[in-house]
């Protein structure tokens, strides 16, 4: 990247910067503006003081005059005082409010994001942008404008000052400047390249901590820590390297601008010393061009520091910029249709779609009854979860129609559509919240009797007498202080509170044992009655009662119809419904009927091969 290529690319992000966030806070960035120039030329003031301070009194002995110069000078410390205070203050007051604009601004665009937009952008990535990086540049840019405003007015002040003693003096003491500007430009460049890959090693580093933390009961199990310690390490010393490479650089570029500034002073003391003695210049003179100039490399330093931090938040602001232009891929029609009333069909016609070269669904077909029960069943990666996808649009199909109450899902707004239907899975997501606020989120227009409606129908009221605080009580991480039973009652409650016309279950009772099973299972068929109803099921025992089951194979429905119907039809499902209930001893024949193992019957079974063909059916 040349420097010309560097310097617009910094100059865009800044410009970008400042359209969506400070431009908000013009009035106060002029307060800001106001108290830095007023502290940072004081420094000039402090110089300039030098030449009466040592001639008229030090030199000349004009008692007369000491009391105004303390005072001048006492002076300019308070106000130097008084204006870095309030420009401080002003400041914080800006960076916090704008670092919490984009933390949210961040956060609402990622949520608006498709599924594989998520997929190809992990938690850890993610966490690492709307936390890491937006403290970065809050940090940084703070520095850079009370740079660009105090330090820039004190290197004019204090620059004022030294040519008005000697322009000569102040052209030899800044003969070494134009010698800093390649390595500065080499430096900078350098900084970048490692604030960049800080910033990817660090997401890096949040996402193995997600995954260590949300997993830590696998990894005990497995006896994965000293692992899972070494994995974190090696990332650990990658990102620490980036880091100290980068603040190598940062710091190289104000020992540079140190060196040049010895050189200079040697010059001038070695020049100007003999204008002194020979009586040209005074000792108040070479004073005050002295402070100014010892003062002007202080903040000259400051600032080739700052060059070298903004380039850390360059960095971090191309990510969060490339983050918020990333295209929001699933949006609401610009004249959406509105939503379909009462109890609505579901339809997919012809529907594929591929995860990238992987097909999912292959010209799917399927109709789900109104008000009626519809089971899904097949391998794992035969679509069943896709269709639910496609359902409430969290991804399109490539090809095909999908349609709610005869309305494209296409056509109708995003909030609308998925506020068609209640979703109870098998990962009861719950929130490290109470569990009021888990069931209501975030609605106030359910009263106590409505909720407690909800809690008794969802069986929730049986385990609530064992909380602490009861309906008050924190469920924890993901709801770890509740079992797995209850955190499925709790996500039933959420759907019956919701009260929606389409229900879509994915293997909600897969985790649980028998006896909270059955408790979940009544809970599931009362919120299912009167609903427009899709299973999505391995376990085929809690479906044989769906008015419809779909039996799917490699992205298509290659058969539907009854429990009954399907096994005595034979197929996919009669080979599914066996292997699941053959236990060693006992097979079924075509009808589901318990069969010893020794009869001709089983044994005949066997020589058929159905076993082997289910199997090869799961795996394939």
């Amino acid at each position: 990247m040349s420097d010309s290529t560097a310097g617009a690319k910094s100059t865009t992000l800044l410009i970008w910067l400042w359209r969506n966030y400070l431009h908000r806070h013009v009035g106060w960035l002029m307060v800001a503006l106001l108290f830095m120039t007023l502290e940072g030329s004081m420094l000039g003031a402090l110089s300039y003081m030098m030449q009466p301070m040592f001639d008229d009194i030090f030199i000349g002995g004009d008692t007369g005059a000491i009391t105004g110069v303390a005072l001048a000078v006492m002076a300019i410390f308070v106000l130097r005082a008084a204006s870095g205070v309030t420009q401080q203050v002003v400041l914080t007051r800006i960076s916090q409010r704008t670092a919490a604009s984009l933390r949210l601004d961040l956060l609402a665009r990622a949520m608006r994001q498709d599924g594989a937009f998520h997929q190809a952008h992990p938690p850890g990535f993610l966490i690492q942008r709307v936390q890491t990086d937006v403290n970065a540049i809050n940090d940084v840019w703070r520095a850079v404008i009370t740079g660009a405003g105090r330090d820039a007015v004190s290197l004019l002040a204090l620059m004022a000052v030294a040519i008005s003693v000697d322009w000569r003096w102040t052209a030899i003491t800044l003969i070494g400047v134009p010698v800093l500007f390649l390595p500065v430009a080499l430096i900078q460049r350098f900084v970048r390249s490692q604030a960049r890959s800080a910033r990817d090693l660090g997401a890096g580093l949040a996402t193995r901590l997600d995954e260590i933390f949300h997993g830590i009961v696998p990894i005990k199990l497995n006896g994965l820590e000293r692992y899972q310690q070494r994995q974190y390490a090696d990332k650990t010393d990658q990102f620490v390297g980036s880091e100290i490479r980068a603040a190598f650089g940062t710091a190289a570029i104000p020992g540079l601008i140190d060196v040049m500034a010895g050189v200079g002073f040697m010059a001038v003391l070695i020049y100007g010393g003999g204008e002194i003695v020979s009586g040209e210049k005074t000792v108040g003179q070479f004073m005050s061009f002295f402070t100014a100039m010892g003062l002007t490399f202080e903040p000259v330093r400051r600032l080739g520091s700052i060059s070298g931090l903004w380039q850390v938040a360059a960095a971090a602001i191309e990510r969060i910029k490339e983050l918020m232009d990333a295209p929001i891929r699933l949006t609401s029609p610009a004249k959406p249709v509105a939503a379909p009333k009462g109890l609505p069909q579901i339809t997919l016609k012809d529907v594929s779609l591929s995860y990238g070269t992987a097909p999912a669904l292959r010209g799917l077909t399927l109709t789900a009854e109104p008000g009626k029960t519809t089971a899904l069943v097949g391998a794992s990666g035969a679509g069943k979860s896709t269709i639910y996808n496609l359902l409430t649009r969290l991804v399109d199909p490539q090809a095909g129609r999908v349609a709610v109450g005869g309305v494209d899902v296409r056509d109708m707004d995003l909030a609308a559509l998925r506020g068609l239907f209640s979703v109870v899975s098998q990962d009861a997501l719950l929130f490290d919240e109470t569990l009021r606020e888990n069931i209501l989120l975030g609605r106030t227009d359910v009263s106590e009797a409505q909720l407690k409606k909800v809690l008794d129908a969802a069986h929730v009221s049986d385990f609530l007498p064992n909380l602490s605080n009861g309906l008050d009580t924190r469920v924890g991480p993901r709801g770890s202080a509740l079992s797995g039973g209850q955190r499925q009652r709790v996500v039933i409650a959420r759907a019956l509170l919701r009260d929606t016309p389409i229900l879509l279950l994915d293997e909600a009772t897969s985790a649980l044992d028998a006896q909270s099973e059955k408790v979940v299972q009544a809970a599931l068929d009362r919120l299912s009655g009167g609903r427009t109803t899709l299973v999505i099921a391995h376990r085929l025992s809690t479906i044989r009662n769906a008015d419809k089951i779909v039996v799917m194979d490699r992205g298509r429905a290659v058969d539907e119809g009854t429990h009954e119907e399907l096994l005595a039809r034979g197929g996919i499902y009669a080979d599914l419904y066996r292997l699941q209930f053959q236990d060693g001893k006992m097979l079924v024949d075509a009808r589901g009927r318990p069969v010893p193992a020794a009869t001709p019957v089983a044994e005949k079974a066997e020589r058929q091969g159905w076993l082997r063909r289910a199997v090869r059916k799961l795996v394939s």
